[in-house]
Order: structure tokens, then C-alpha cells, then sequence
């Protein structure tokens, strides 16, 4: 399994554009896949700091723990791209079972279909006539692409189809229920809705195909609220089919939620789901899950409530390097808010590794409490918790922050080496 053009990744040169990696690589003409068979030693490979790494155990440990969670509750799982827009992941997200991937944007879409990911689900109303001609001519090009989009406006509807005049393909859709007042998209309410698919039923350009929505944005999520709305989704998918309104030529009615904060309601409730006229694709899409993190998804994650099914492990560690010690209490090392996530708190100092001797040891005593661009200030209780010098690993929160920011990560095994490199695409 695999494309060529994710195969074709690691004949890319090695140069200024890639934060962390040796210098020398570049001076020596290597290409990625030829840096990543040097297997070199992270610590002691010429690797400078700021450095983002991932960690290859549990990278492999969340692919894992998710794919076996949504095949054991008949879930298919179509994980939200934008977290890391990268496609090697990508590909072993399709290896663990994954039916398709999620996007956001139309620029993530396309980059999907330019390393051969022949379903996906955009999560978002597209409404740009550019993107949506760019769609029906993917679909046109190659008759195995699948391609689904939310809906949640009559104007969004009649502003697709004009859209579509004059193209050979029908775009499929899902309406989106909205999560309540002050949440973010989607059609508000159930008659709503059914305006919404009405329209679609008149656009000769649209086809409907199922119900989708986000039950993270539930005002005040709490396990009640969000079983109930996701019972409104599942009972709008019961009435729609029920009254007719599915495409008459579908195969299977699409049926989706699911972040990465309440699968487990998710798994609840559609497997509640009656039998309806056709099978159904109850379609999972949580994404942080890839490489989890170290505080905002480790406290929200469903395994904290369902530990007996799995969990998950942060696989992320941005390594940085003290470069001044102006007194016993204050220390700063050289990353800042050009390389960290702090959208959804500041940074935990994980360990320290000492600069002379290269022994680790837990980083207790150091806190980072603010952010500059090209700094993390630290505090610290004693004049030995850090040296000038030592270098010290941060975890951080939110996901798809930590991506966006390092264009080419290393993937390191527990003992130092370095065994390969994820290339992102934001």
C-alpha cells in the first residue's frame, strides 16, 4: 500500500527549509531518505536545537488504539487531516483501517488527492465555485474518488448548484445539524434541516446522502448534552430516510461525528442506530488522536472514562537549549511562539538532558510561564534545576498547532535514533 508521490517524499534534498535538521545533511547533498538511513543519533547526529520530534512507539501506539476502537464498534473512520497534513501519516492511518481522511479547506483536499487519497469527507459548506469545479473535475477524472461535503444554508445549497452548471458530476452531500445556539456550524434546527435538504433535492448538482455533525461544540459538553444531540443527528437520519429524502440511487446513507473529545458517545449513540432502508456508513473523524499531546486532549480524551479501551500516548517532544541563565530562578531556551503550540496553554517542561554528560533526568523544579517569539522564559526553584547549555524537552497541548509549525519532523525510537521524518503540508 502506498503511493509513488508519498514514496517520492524521501528523494526531496535536505535544506535551509527544514528547521532542526544536521547542517551538514545539506552540505553533503543527502535527500531525506538518504538521512533517515543513516539512522543517526538525535542527541549526538548534528541535530540543532529547536528540534521537534515525534516518538516512533507511540506514534504507532495511537494508530493503533483508535483503528482497533472504531473496528470494534463498527465504526468507519475518516481522521480530520488538518491535525498533521501529512500524508505518511495518512498512509498509515488507511493501513490501521481508516475509510478515508477528513478535511477542512479545500487546499487540504487537494493536497490529499495529490498523494493519492481516493475518499474524502469535508467537513465544512463549500461554497467557493473555484474549489467546487475543482471537485466535480477530480470526480469526472477518476471514477474511484469519493468525495463528501456538509451543507447547512438554502443559500449554500442554491450557490453549489449554480456552481455545478454545466459539470458532469453530482457532488454528494450531508446536511449538518448544528450543535445549539452559539456553537458554530450547521443548521440549527431540525426544520432547518429539512429546508436545507429540500433545496438539495430541487439542485440538479447535489446529491444527499446523510446527516452529519461536530458534538464537541454542544454548549457546556457534558455526557448528557451530548448524547442528546447526537441522538437529534441519529433521529434526523431515521426521519430523512424514513420520508424519502436520501438519493434514491445511493448504496449507503452516510451517518458522522466525532472528534476527538467524545467518540465515546459517538460509539454510544450510533450504535443505537435502527436498521434503515440501506446500510449505513457511521463515519468517525477524530484526528488529535495521531500523535495526542501532553495536557488539553490529555485531559479530554473518552479513555480517561473508558480506560478498559485503550489509551493514548503523547508522541510529540520539542527539544530546546538554555542559552542564558541570568539568575538562579530564571532561565530561557531558544524556541518560542514560531515553534511551539500555546493557542491552548503554555508548554510543560518534560526533562532535562544534560549538555556535558547527556544524562536525562526529569525536569522537576522548571516551569515555562510565558512566551516570546524565539523564547520560552523558564522559572526554576534552584540554581542547579537547569545549566547554559542543557538541553530540555517540552510538551505541549493541541495538536494540529504543534504540525503547522515544523515542516519536517523527525521520528525517534527510545533509544535516540532516528528512523525517519514526517514532511507536512500546511
Amino acid at each position: 500500500m502506498g503511493s509513488d508521490a508519498v514514496r517520492r517524499l524521501a528523494d526531496e534534498p535536505l535544506d535551509h527549509r527544514f528547521k532542526g535538521l544536521p547542517p551538514d545533511a545539506e552540505r553533503a547533498g543527502l535527500t531525506v531518505g538518504q538521512l533517515a538511513a543513516e539512522k543517526r543519533d538525535l542527541y549526538a547526529g548534528g541535530f540543532t536545537t529547536p528540534v521537534l520530534t515525534l516518538d516512533a512507539e507511540a506514534l504507532e501506539h495511537n494508530l493503533t488504539a483508535l483503528g482497533e476502537y472504531a473496528s470494534r464498534h463498527g465504526l468507519a473512520f475518516a481522521p480530520h487531516g488538518k491535525t498533521c497534513m501529512a500524508p505518511q501519516l495518512f498512509e498509515r492511518q488507511l493501513e490501521h483501517g481508516a475509510w478515508g481522511i477528513t478535511a477542512a479547506v479545500p487546499h487540504q483536499a487537494r493536497v490529499y488527492r495529490a498523494f493519492g487519497i481516493r475518499r474524502i469527507f469535508l467537513a465544512n459548506e463549500l461554497v467557493d465555485p473555484a474549489a467546487l469545479r475543482w471537485v466535480a473535475a477530480e470526480l469526472a477524472a477518476d471514477p474511484g474518488f469519493r468525495f463528501v461535503c456538509y451543507v447547512d444554508s438554502v443559500r449554500g445549497v442554491e450557490l453549489m448548484d449554480r456552481a455545478l452548471q454545466g459539470q458532469s458530476q453530482v457532488l454528494d452531500v450531508v446536511v449538518e445539524l448544528g450543535a445549539g445556539e452559539g456553537a458554530r456550524t450547521g443548521a440549527r434546527t431540525d426544520e432547518d434541516c429539512r429546508a436545507v435538504a429540500d433545496a438539495v433535492a430541487g439542485a440538479a448538482g447535489l446529491r444527499l446522502v446523510g446527516i452529519a455533525g461536530y458534538e464537541a461544540e454542544v454548549p457546556g459538553a457534558d455526557p448528557e448534552s451530548v448524547h442528546a444531540y447526537l441522538r437529534r443527528l441519529t433521529g434526523l437520519a431515521v426521519e430523512f430516510d424514513r420520508a424519502g429524502r436520501f438519493a434514491a440511487d445511493l448504496d449507503e446513507i452516510v451517518v458522522s461525528a466525532g472528534g476527538s473529545a467524545w467518540f465515546d458517545a459517538v460509539a454510544d449513540v450510533f450504535g443505537e442506530l435502527p436498521e434503515l432502508s440501506r446500510p449505513v456508513l457511521k463515519l468517525l473523524r477524530s484526528g488529535a488522536y495521531v500523535s495526542h499531546d501532553h495536557g488539553w486532549y490529555t485531559r479530554l480524551t473518552p479513555f480517561n472514562r473508558i480506560p478498559e479501551e485503550g489509551g493514548l500516548r503523547p508522541a510529540f517532544r520539542l527539544w530546546t537549549q538554555v542559552v542564558s541563565r541570568p539568575s538562579p530562578t530564571q532561565a530561557f531556551v531558544n524556541a518560542g511562539k514560531r515553534d511551539i503550540a500555546y493557542d491552548l496553554g503554555l508548554p510543560e517542561a518534560e526533562l532535562v538532558r544534560d549538555a556535558l554528560t547527556g544524562e536525562e533526568r526529569p525536569a522537576a523544579g522548571v516551569r515555562v510561564v510565558k512566551l516570546s517569539d524565539q523564547h520560552a522564559w523558564l522559572e526554576t526553584d534552584a540554581q542547579e534545576d537547569v545549566r547554559v547549555g542543557d538541553w530540555v524537552a517540552l510538551g505541549m497541548s493541541h495538536p494540529c498547532t504543534i504540525f503547522e509549525k515544523w515542516p519536517l519532523i523527525p521520528v525517534v525510537e527510545a533509544d535516540g535514533t532516528v528512523t525517519d521524518y514526517v514532511r507536512t503540508f500546511f
